[in-house]
């Protein structure tokens, strides 16, 4: 006996529900309104295989929608995926489950990204999408996939779906397919309440190709797919839907989104959709159906295998060696010969300048590196001379104009780095961060390789003033888990943070660089990355050291000039440049323990908010730093009214 459509659907609300109501806790409304279109997809048009979820063709699905998480997890374990098994659903929620409440990247195989903070999805698919084009302009028809997504009434309303969609409608990706979960529900209610876009219209004026159809209708669904298929724009399915469908009492309404249905609406459900089956129990035709759908690409997977191995050997050990993440071989001494010059003939520029140094020879070696900015290419010095631009038209480029959207820009390098094969870094101003945070935020809870390369760290930008003058950055920076946040001294120490990010596979970095020129600091040669180390003696004492200064970037320089006329008046004095903190806290307690030293004196200096700086001084230490808002002014008066000086240092040293 065939299994009908409504059958296959029902499966996921049936589960949705169950594991809702075993946690008695989740969303169980947008895995019941969505199932209808979750089938049509899953079962006829997503390039899938759960033998190999990691297959580089397949084609890309993101719950956007993300506390809809049972919606994700029910399509795995129906169509086949080894994880989650029924009884990781029946734990949903709990401590330990694969099944969190929103679905995370690095806990089951088939989850392309973590979501659950509306809108980043959809904004993070821009970057995938753009992935694929990149790669079939790279390698051919052996990478042609689309991007699905599904987003809900929440992911439209925040403000980086603007960002996503205008970069994505301006770029063409066509292979870019948003279903839109169209139920009109908020939590606080009717979306009424708080909107009155007319979202087609919108989507259209962004380059989108859009089309509205009943959410609950396989026909029009199959039907509305197969043209967004063949349209050369970004596609915007419009999927009217009832929230929590199935659900006599409680469907169309809030009290379906966030809450568990309660025994007694999960019986009515269950008669109402015909569903007479205990709970979490599939019959075995209709789970059979499910697996059917999951295997049905078995034959592609097996002739993509073969055009894979056809192609060149070189192109293909290129191709593998980046989905691994490794770098190409050459690299790090193609670095260390960068640093001997130097050290030859030292030059006093800028970090941002530096960067771009670093990146000239860092990127014709590493083809993989994606660049860009949030339309500061100038001021970042992110792209060299090797690089071509990106546009509809040509995606044999590498670097991208993102225009005026930090947070888009960020969310669209979360989605080139997850697409396998890139390293993407993007540039705007450190205070600007605050715009992308959410952004880095799930590069480091994803263990994403994504560099972001933010310029004019300090007051030192000098005349825009406090707007654009990063204060609390830093500190605020540092306290992300597992994110490298680096503020080198000099060129030589930003060659060494690049090769330090780059090396880094499992976390993002942040690259701390200065406006003003600084001059060169180190001006003897190692091939060590002291770097990547996070802190080192730049200077140990001339006699029994009195004093050890400890500083970041720009004020390297100020540490070792203040050094030397300490060392003049008697006080032996060392200088420590810490450029990452987070890489040093990752040092032996030994190592640790020489670098800091054993001083009666201990002086931290930064530009920046001395919050968390008493780690390394204690709780009476000297910390030079700034804790207020900056002004407009050139940069040596903001350094002088300020205080960031050599002769502050060394008046807090005579004077501890």
């Amino acid at each position: 006996m065939t299994v009908s459509h409504g059958d296959m659907a029902n499966a996921i609300r049936a589960l949705s529900m169950d594991a809702v109501q075993a946690a008695n806790s989740g969303h169980p409304g947008m895995p019941m309104g969505m199932a209808d279109v979750a089938t049509v997809l899953f079962t006829q048009y997503l390039k899938f295989d759960p033998a190999w979820p990691e297959w580089p063709d397949r084609d890309r699905f993101v719950l956007s929608a993300g506390h809809g998480s049972m919606l994700i997890y029910s399509l795995l374990y129906l169509t086949g995926y080894d994880s989650p098994t029924l009884e990781d659903i029946k734990n949903f929620r709990q401590l330990h489950s694969p099944c969190a409440g929103h679905p995370e990247y690095v806990e089951i195989p088939g989850v392309e990204m973590t979501t659950g903070p509306l809108g980043q999805g959809l904004a993070t698919s821009v970057g995938m999408a753009l992935a694929e084009r990149l790669s079939a302009a790279r390698m051919g028809n052996i990478i042609d996939h689309y991007t699905y997504v599904l987003a809900g009434d929440g992911c439209l309303m925040e403000g980086v779906s603007h960002e996503a969609l205008s970069l994505a409608g301006h770029l063409k990706l066509g292979k870019l397919i948003v279903l839109w979960d169209d139920n009109r529900i908020c939590i606080d209610g009717s979306t009424d309440m708080t909107v009155s876009d007319d979202q087609m219209a919108r989507f259209a004026a962004h380059n989108w190709h859009t089309i509205a159809v009943d959410g609950h209708n396989p026909d029009e669904i199959a039907a509305a797919i197969e043209a967004a298929q063949q349209d050369e724009r970004p596609s915007l399915i419009a999927c009217r839907t009832t929230i929590g469908y199935g659900a006599p009492n409680k469907q169309g309404t809030a009290a379906t989104h966030g809450a568990a249905l309660g025994e007694a609406e999960v019986a009515a459900a269950r008669e109402f959709l015909g569903w007479p089956h205990a709970p979490f129990e599939i019959p075995e035709d209709i789970l059979q159906a499910w697996r059917a759908a999951g295997a049905r690409h078995k034959a592609t997977v097996a002739a993509w295998k073969e055009q894979y191995e056809a192609l060149d050997a070189g192109l293909k050990a290129d191709f593998e060696r980046r989905l691994n993440r490794d770098l190409p071989e050459g690299l790090e001494a193609a670095i260390v010969d960068y640093k001997k010059q130097l050290v030859a003939e030292p030059k006093k520029v800028a970090t941002r300048k530096a960067s771009e140094m670093a990146l000239n020879v860092i990127n014709p070696l590493m083809q993989e590196t994606i660049g860009g900015s949030a339309d500061l290419t100038g001021s970042n010095n992110t792209k060299t001379a090797d690089m071509t631009v990106v546009t509809r038209d040509d995606f044999s480029g590498r670097y991208i104009h993102y225009g005026v959207r930090e947070f888009g820009m960020a969310a669209c390098m979360n989605g080139l780095a997850l697409h396998g094969e890139y390293v993407p870094y993007g540039g705007t101003f450190l205070v600007f961060t605050d715009y992308c945070r959410p952004a880095i935020r799930l590069s480091a809870l994803m263990e994403q390789r994504v560099i972001y390369v933010m310029t004019h760290d300090s007051i030192g930008l000098g005349e825009d003033g406090p707007t654009h003058q990063p204060i609390e950055h830093l500190a605020s920076l540092r306290a992300m888990p597992n994110l490298a946040v680096y503020r080198p001294a000099d060129a030589v120490e930003t060659a060494e943070c690049w090769l330090a990010a780059l090396e880094d596979k499992d976390r993002p970095s942040i690259l701390v660089l200065t406006r003003q020129g600084l001059e060169q600091v180190r001006l003897s040669h190692t091939d060590e990355n002291l770097s990547a180390k996070g802190g080192y003696v730049l200077h140990e004492a001339d006699g029994e050291a009195q004093a050890t200064l400890i500083a970041t970037g720009s004020e390297v320089e100020l540490a070792v000039k203040a050094r030397s006329e300490l060392q003049q008046a008697g006080i032996p004095t060392r200088v420590v440049s810490m450029p990452c903190l987070e890489r040093f806290e990752e040092q032996d307690d030994a190592y640790k323990s020489h670098v800091l030293g054993n001083t009666p004196t201990n002086v931290v200096v930064e530009a920046g908010a001395t919050f968390g700086w008493e780690r390394y001084v204690g709780r009476k230490g000297i910390i030079i730093g700034i804790d207020r808002f900056g002004a407009s002014a050139p940069a040596k008066d903001l350094f002088a009214h300020y205080g960031m000086t050599v002769d502050a240092i060394v008046n807090a040293v005579k004077n501890a």
